[in-house]
């Protein structure tokens, strides 16, 4: 491994990390030497993520959380602080998408639920590690996970679309507001990726090849390859990128 792309002595957290995506990042992480605080709602498999981690020699505590909730966010990060002292990248994963289907159809549950994961939860895990980051005079690193549906017609995943614009507009705005004290905050940006989250297309053989027939590379991604993006972009290997959004998904976006 890279003298740069690594995490040693740094505390991540990482939300959603209960499987998909966000496993595989914690699990990358782990192996670059990030002592881990992962979050989801699910304690269960929060926790036997953890303890894998542990198994295989890494530092990891389980927190159920649920980062639409403000107080949660804060006792969030107050147990990673309790548990290693302080935290020095976040990752932002935990998303939701309840409704598939025709965006003029979305009814406002939905619409609320895919607001408040997405997109308030990301925003209320940013500010409350970056306070704590500022508080301690540190510099630090945000991924958040946007996705190629913020960056190009969402067609039947509207509202979350919706969300992963404006998680790129805040990872913008966020990074021009904080670099100046050494925070960095990027986003990446997957294309289809194989993971429960999204079976609905990766399950149906016409939508999964309506999407496969427009990547480049003639197939979808597995969690592990957007690992990689995130790992490199909490690490010194990105010490000079900053507000940028990391879009890996194959080609698909290229046409």
């Amino acid at each position: 491994m890279s003298a740069l792309i690594n995490l040693e002595g740094r505390v991540a957290v990482v939300t959603g990390a209960s499987r998909g995506i966000g496993e595989s990042i914690a699990r990358a992480f782990a192996g670059a030497g990030a002592r881990l605080v992962l979050a989801a709602r699910k304690p269960e498999a929060l926790a036997d993520v953890a303890a894998s981690i542990e198994a295989a020699g890494g530092q990891a505590l389980a927190v159920p959380a649920h980062t639409g909730r403000e107080e949660e966010v804060r006792s969030l990060i107050r147990a990673a602080v309790e548990r290693f002292g302080k935290v020095d990248v976040l990752v932002n994963n935990a998303a939701t998408n309840p409704h598939f289907g025709p965006l003029l159809d979305v009814e406002e549950q939905a619409w609320e639920k895919t607001f408040e994961v997405n997109l308030k939860g990301y925003f209320l895990c940013a500010r409350e590690v970056i306070r704590h980051l500022q508080g301690r005079g540190a510099p630090g690193a945000i991924v958040n996970l946007a996705s190629v549906a913020g960056i190009r017609a969402a067609p039947m995943q509207g509202v979350y679309g919706m969300t992963k614009a404006a998680v790129i507009s805040m990872t913008q705005t966020l990074a021009y507001e904080v670099g100046g004290t050494g925070i960095r905050v990027n986003a990446v940006a997957p294309g289809l990726v194989e993971t429960r989250f999204s079976a609905a297309i990766v399950g149906s053989e016409e939508l999964r090849n309506l999407v496969v027939s427009r990547t480049p590379l003639g197939r979808h991604a597995m969690p592990s390859e957007i690992a990689g993006a995130a790992l490199y972009l909490a690490s010194d290997a990105a010490s000079f990128v900053n507000g940028h959004v990391l879009v890996v998904d194959g080609g698909f976006t290229v046409h």
